[in-house]
């Protein structure tokens, strides 16, 4: 590819293709490499080396869902609130909470709360402008007769 004179020039050995076709293969790769772009910067997704192959493909699928986020919410974006970049936006919703709030019941047993802080006033415009809504709260749950600890919150 060369620029010339605000023109681009594409060079290619497929010669029988059709220019509008090649145009169009051209446009797949550019949005290819910056979606390896948005993975490794936006979504700040690292080499991690797995030997597991379940691992793998994890860890493949949850990088494809977060890039699949990642698109939809740039598509939004154009829709709802043009000059917003959802590196921007992501970076706001990093600030919005939730939580597990635990208390000791009487009988030995937990009762946790998973909450998600009130969300603050740009968190709210944000929402409004991509015509979102933050899910209900969950009830509250409630473990069995045994100490807690911190993976079994988590869950």
């Amino acid at each position: 590819m060369r620029e010339r004179e605000g023109c681009y020039l594409l060079r290619t050995n497929l010669t029988a293709s059709d220019p509008a076709q090649l145009w169009c293969y051209y446009i797949q790769l550019m949005q290819v490499e910056e979606a390896f772009k948005n993975l490794k910067g936006n979504l700040a997704v690292r080499p991690v080396f797995h030997q597991i192959e379940n691992r793998i493909e994890a860890r493949s699928f949850a990088s494809f869902l977060a890039y699949c986020v990642h698109v939809t919410l740039r598509h939004r974006l154009r829709q709802h609130a043009p000059g917003l970049t959802p590196r921007a936006v992501l970076k706001k919703f990093a600030t919005l909470i939730m939580l597990d709030a635990c208390f000791p019941a009487t009988d030995g047993r937990w009762l946790i709360f998973v909450r998600c802080a009130q969300p603050e006033k740009e968190h709210k415009l944000l929402l409004a402008m991509l015509e979102l809504t933050l899910p209900a709260q969950a009830p509250p749950r409630i473990t069995a007769h045994r100490k807690l600890n911190a993976q079994q919150i988590a869950v």
